[in-house]
C-alpha cells in the first residue's frame, strides 16, 4: 500500500518541484516574448528621434543655446545659468519632492521598503540639484514595517542616514493614511471591508504630487529617478520668446513621443496646467482606465488642448516630433525631448541595454568619457534617468548593492557610481 502510494505521489511531487524550480525561467521567457513580439508596440517606443528646436529651447530655459551646468568647459557654466535666472516672482523654487510609503508594507508586502537604491536616488538629487530643501512625503517608513502610521521613520537606517548627513536640507513630511474606498454600490457583495488596491495607491501618489506642486511648486521626482546635473535652466523657463514664462515642464516618453510622463515634473506654485491636470481625477473610475492614461497619455492631450487654445504651445505637430525640426512651443507646458529624463525607455531591450555588463575595457572607457563630457549623463541632453522600477526591478534593480554598483560595469552602474559614499 505504501509502495503504491509512493509510486503515485512520486511523479506528482517531482512535477511540483520542477515547476517550483523552473517557474522563474518560464516567467522570464514568457515576459520576454510578451514584450518583444512584433505586436507589443515596443518598437514604436524605441524609435529614433531628433529633438526639436522648441524642445531644446525648453531644455535650455528659453535662452537659445546656452551651455548646460556641468558640461563643456564649464566651471563657470553653473554661474552663467544662475545669473540668467528670472526674478524670484517668475522662477520655479528649487525644492525637490519625493513620495514614498503611501502603502504599508506591513499589510501590502509588494509595496516594498525604502532601501539602498531609494537612498541613492535621494542622494543623487541632493548632490546634483543642490535644492534649498528636499521633502520626502510619506505615510509609512519605519523598519521593520509597523501597522502604526505614526511609527518612527528614523528606525529605517537609510532614512536615518539622510537625516544625519543632510540635516539642513532633508525633511520628512508625514501624510495620514487615506480613508478606505467607499463600499461598492450594491450590498449583495457582502461586508468584509474594502482594501485600497495597488492601482489606487498609484493614483494616490499621482494626485498627491500634483497637490504638492500646486501648493508649493518645485521639482517632483519618482523614487526611481536619478538626477545627474542641475535643473537650473528649467527653474527660470522663458525669456527667449517674448518674456513668456512657462508654468510646467514635462518630458516626452518614448521616441514616438506618445505621452508626457509624470515621473519628473517641474512646476510653479499654482500652475494652471497642474490645476487642470488635477481636476481630471475628480469623479472618474480610475480602476477602469489604462494604468498610464492619466500619468502619461492625458498630460500630452491636455498640453495640446491648452496650448492650441492659446494659439501657441505643444501643438499637435510638436507632439508628433515636428517635421522640420523648427516648431515652436509656447503655452502653459514646455515639453522636453525624450532623452532629457526618459531615455532609454522602459522596453525590454532598453532595460537590458542599461544593465547588461560591458564586455571590454574600451567600451567602459567610452561610456565613462561620454558621462564626463555630458555633465553626468549618457547623452548630451540627459539631465536625469528614470530607472523604470516597475519594469526593471525583478530582473536587475533589486540585486544592486554598493558592492555590485562599484564592481559591475553596466551603463546604469557607471551613471550612479559617483553617488556612492566611501563608507557604503
Amino acid at each position: 500500500m505504501i509502495t503504491k502510494l509512493t509510486r503515485r505521489l512520486l511523479p506528482v511531487t517531482t512535477g511540483l518541484v520542477l515547476v517550483f524550480l523552473l517557474f522563474p525561467k518560464f516567467y522570464y521567457y514568457g515576459d520576454y516574448i510578451r514584450q518583444t513580439n512584433p505586436f507589443s508596440g515596443q518598437r514604436s517606443i524605441e524609435q529614433a528621434f531628433t529633438p526639436t528646436d522648441s524642445e531644446l529651447t525648453c531644455l535650455r530655459g528659453g535662452g537659445g543655446h546656452a551651455s548646460f551646468p556641468g558640461s563643456g568647459s564649464g566651471s563657470n557654466s553653473n554661474k552663467e545659468n544662475e545669473n540668467s535666472h528670472s526674478s524670484p516672482e517668475t522662477s520655479i523654487p528649487n525644492i525637490v519632492h519625493f513620495i514614498y510609503g503611501l502603502a504599508n508594507p506591513h499589510s501590502h508586502p509588494s509595496a516594498g521598503h525604502f532601501d539602498f537604491l531609494s537612498y541613492l536616488a535621494l542622494r543623487a538629487a541632493l548632490v546634483s540639484l543642490q535644492p534649498a530643501v528636499l521633502n520626502l512625503h510619506y505615510t509609512y517608513l519605519s523598519s521593520p514595517p509597523s501597522p502604526d502610521p505614526g511609527a518612527d521613520p528614523l528606525s529605517n537606517p537609510w532614512i536615518r542616514r539622510l537625516a544625519q548627513k543632510w540635516p539642513d536640507k532633508f525633511r520628512l513630511v508625514h501624510h495620514p493614511p487615506p480613508p478606505p474606498p467607499p463600499p461598492p454600490p450594491t450590498t449583495e457583495q457582502g461586508a468584509g471591508g474594502n482594501k485600497t488596491s495597488k492601482t489606487q495607491y498609484a493614483h494616490l501618489s499621482d494626485t498627491l504630487r500634483l497637490q504638492i506642486l500646486l501648493e508649493q511648486g518645485g521639482i517632483y521626482l519618482d523614487i526611481d529617478v536619478f538626477a545627474f546635473r542641475s535643473f537650473s535652466p528649467l527653474l527660470s523657463p522663458g525669456g527667449g520668446r517674448g518674456d513668456r514664462h512657462w508654468d510646467t515642464m514635462l518630458g516626452y516618453e518614448g521616441g514616438s513621443r506618445w505621452g508626457l510622463c509624470n515621473a519628473v515634473i517641474v512646476a510653479r506654485p499654482n500652475a494652471t496646467f497642474i490645476r487642470r491636470w488635477l481636476d481630471t481625477y475628480k469623479d472618474v473610475d480610475l480602476e477602469k482606465e489604462a494604468w498610464n492614461y492619466r500619468s502619461v497619455l492625458l498630460p500630452k492631450q491636455l498640453a495640446e488642448e491648452g496650448n492650441d487654445e492659446s494659439g501657441d504651445g505643444v501643438g499637435k505637430e510638436e507632439a508628433r516630433g515636428g517635421k522640420d525640426g523648427k516648431d515652436h512651443a509656447k503655452g502653459d507646458v514646455c515639453a522636453l525631448p525624450p532623452d532629457a529624463f526618459f531615455w532609454p525607455t522602459w522596453t525590454w531591450r532598453h532595460v537590458e541595454w542599461m544593465h547588461t555588463p560591458l564586455k571590454t575595457k574600451e567600451e567602459k572607457e567610452y561610456w565613462e568619457g561620454q558621462i564626463a563630457r555630458n555633465g553626468g549623463g549618457l547623452f548630451e541632453n540627459q539631465m536625469a534617468y528614470h530607472a523604470w522600477g516597475q519594469m526593471a526591478w525583478d530582473r536587475h534593480l533589486k540585486w544592486l548593492t554598493p558592492e555590485v554598483i562599484r564592481k559591475k560595469d553596466t551603463r546604469f552602474n557607471l551613471l550612479v557610481r559617483r553617488f556612492l559614499e566611501d563608507d557604503l
